[in-house]
């Protein structure tokens, strides 16, 4: 298993679009991180985007999970960047491979 560090940034005016959306993006959150395969994630504070942390098989698989995401099948995520990422210090630590 493999951790990556995913970066979204939100299209711009989709607020509206992400609050109608929200309760079903959060329950898919909820859903992978019961699975395991999702350690942690949250929006930024100036509400541009969210960083989300999951541990998964493989790229790929990473990308088919955030085509699902609600928020993508609405159209609010205007950039996605997915870096492979070792967590070295802290609670996430014990992740790494």
């Amino acid at each position: 298993m493999t951790v990556f560090a995913v970066e979204y940034v939100y299209a711009a005016d989709s607020s509206a679009v992400r609050d109608d959306h929200r309760p079903a993006h959060r329950a898919w959150l909820a859903g992978l991180a019961d699975e395991g395969q999702l350690l942690t994630s949250g929006p930024y504070g100036d509400g541009a985007g969210a960083l989300l942390i999951f541990k998964v098989q493989d790229e790929t698989h990473l990308n088919d999970l955030l085509k699902q995401d609600p928020f993508a099948v609405a159209g609010t995520i205007a950039g996605i960047r997915t870096t492979e990422w070792t967590p070295v210090i802290g609670l996430l630590a014990a992740h790494a491979s």
